[in-house]
């Protein structure tokens, strides 16, 4: 059964890593919801994908209070996935001027996910392996993957594998039934992002994808029931 995952919430109807879009997905027929998670300057975790905010500050030099109460804590978004798997993305990047080498935003990302229990709920992903593979050291009861490209020039899947993750998440133009044989051989599962195309969801389902990470959930349902 492939599942449907909800990027950043239904980011379609709503807007992205907002309450509304996590509470949104739920309604849309989603099996789970992704977000992204920031570390601001006070050691908040904030659901926020880009680095740099609309008014150009950087949100690590920022604390909570500085910060759009709109823009939800990672408990207000856990909060509003009740019910439903979380992809945890740790936006934690060498190429970004925020990236921290000590992991501290894992070991927060931990301290609140171990604090709801139920460790098989939770995905944690990263595109930096060293993220992921700090997080797997420190909680190996939660899950993790890898986020990648293109998992064939990296050889992403030995890669994963070979560092103990649970799951590979390929960006969808690489991703064909070769990619998702070799990683179920490798024991991987296999989401996918970010794809809203009916035909193309069910032609990945076809290729035995694990989830598929939408923006519209309610077309993936609708392709992957119909």
């Amino acid at each position: 059964m492939t599942l449907v995952i909800a990027h950043r919430g239904a980011s379609a109807a709503y807007p992205e890593n907002t309450v509304a879009a996590f509470a949104g997905a739920r309604a849309l027929g989603a099996d789970g919801v992704e977000l992204d998670v920031r570390r601001a300057a006070d050691g908040a975790l904030v659901v926020l994908h880009d680095e740099v905010l609309a008014d150009g500050r950087r949100l690590h030099t920022l604390t909570r209070a500085e910060i759009d109460p709109a823009v939800p804590s990672l408990a207000e978004a856990l909060d509003a996935c009740e019910g439903m798997a979380v992809n945890v993305e740790i936006k934690n990047l060498p190429t970004e001027e925020a990236y921290d080498p000590t992991m501290a935003v894992v070991a927060d990302v931990v301290d609140e996910l171990r604090r709801r229990g139920d460790p098989e709920r939770w995905l944690v992903s990263c595109f930096d392996l060293a993220t992921v593979d700090a997080c797997l050291e420190l909680a190996p009861e939660i899950p993790t993957a890898f986020l990648v490209l293109d998992p064939k020039g990296a050889e992403a899947v030995e890669v994963a594998a070979a560092h103990g993750h649970r799951a590979l998440h390929p960006w969808v133009p690489f991703v064909d039934e070769a990619l998702v044989e070799h990683a179920h051989a490798a024991g991987l599962v296999v989401n996918t992002w970010t794809i809203d195309d009916p035909v193309r969801i069910a032609e990945l389902a076809a290729f035995g994808v694990d989830g598929v990470v939408t923006n519209a959930p309610d077309v993936a349902r609708a392709a992957l029931d119909g």
